[in-house]
């Protein structure tokens, strides 16, 4: 385990959204803008908005106090980070992942965080151990708190830290944006309550983590993400045009008495 360092452009612990009204003022644009992202985005990571969910331009613009140009500003950024999609004639939902899209999602962060935990073991510093365990406790203090917003978002920001603290910064953005899209599938195709990952879990890399085991950390992702998606019903896919007599099936019955 190597000594504290901050390598440049580390990101910093994520304190929540800045409140509007407390931007700087010689960038007060960008921050405002940043801060819409931000809030949208969480709310979909944490399932507040569900996949499929209508996002009105005007109804946003009410609610953050900005013109429609900004805010379709703020819904072109998600979608090409594929949080949304935007449909021409009917505006910004919430994105859906395919079953076929959820599949690939796993097979790249797989690919990715298992390589990325094998680096991360050589070089992981104790004050970067305390920040994960400190990021893991969260977690489990908002599942035993019932706060499942607050705990899928620790978990994705676990994962996201993971990335940056191996020191791939082109690979980092790409894991938050992996983790942030997993989210969405855990809301498609996860059970209800099923928060996908196990905070026992991330106890336990770090624990590997800090003993420099990079094999070891490396085959623990691959088990951990296995295991995320085997807790999923990925096979079943989801369909958009329900079979209306099955849904409608007891008052077809009710009627033929």
């Amino acid at each position: 385990m190597k000594e504290s360092r901050s390598p440049a452009g580390a990101a910093q612990a994520d304190h929540g959204p800045v409140p509007l009204g407390r931007q700087k003022p010689d960038a007060k644009g960008a921050s405002h803008h940043e801060t819409i992202y931000r809030a949208i985005s969480d709310a979909v990571i944490e399932h507040r908005l569900k996949p499929g969910a209508r996002l009105r331009e005007d109804a946003l613009a009410e609610v953050f106090g900005i013109s429609r140009t900004g805010i379709r500003k703020v819904l072109q950024r998600l979608a090409m980070e594929q949080l949304i999609t935007l449909t021409p004639g009917k505006g910004a939902t919430v994105a859906r992942p395919s079953a076929e899209e959820a599949r690939e999602i796993f097979d790249a962060r797989r690919m990715i965080e298992c390589a990325l935990m094998a680096r991360l073991a050589t070089r992981i510093s104790a004050e970067e151990v305390q920040e994960l365990r400190a990021v893991a406790q969260h977690e489990q203090q908002a599942l035993r708190g019932h706060e499942q917003s607050a705990a899928i978002k620790a978990s994705a920001t676990f994962h996201a830290r993971l990335a940056e603290l191996a020191g791939n910064q082109t690979l980092a953005p790409f894991v938050a944006q992996l983790c942030s899209r997993s989210s969405l599938i855990l809301a498609v195709y996860g059970h209800s309550g099923d928060l996908g990952c196990d905070c026992n879990d991330h106890n336990r890399l770090v624990d590997l983590l800090e003993a420099g085991d990079s094999e070891g950390a490396a085959a623990f992702m691959h088990k951990h993400l296995h295991a995320i998606e085997s807790s999923l019903s990925i096979d079943e896919a989801v369909d958009e045009t329900p079979d209306l007599r099955d849904v409608f099936a007891v008052y077809q019955d009710a009627g033929a008495r």
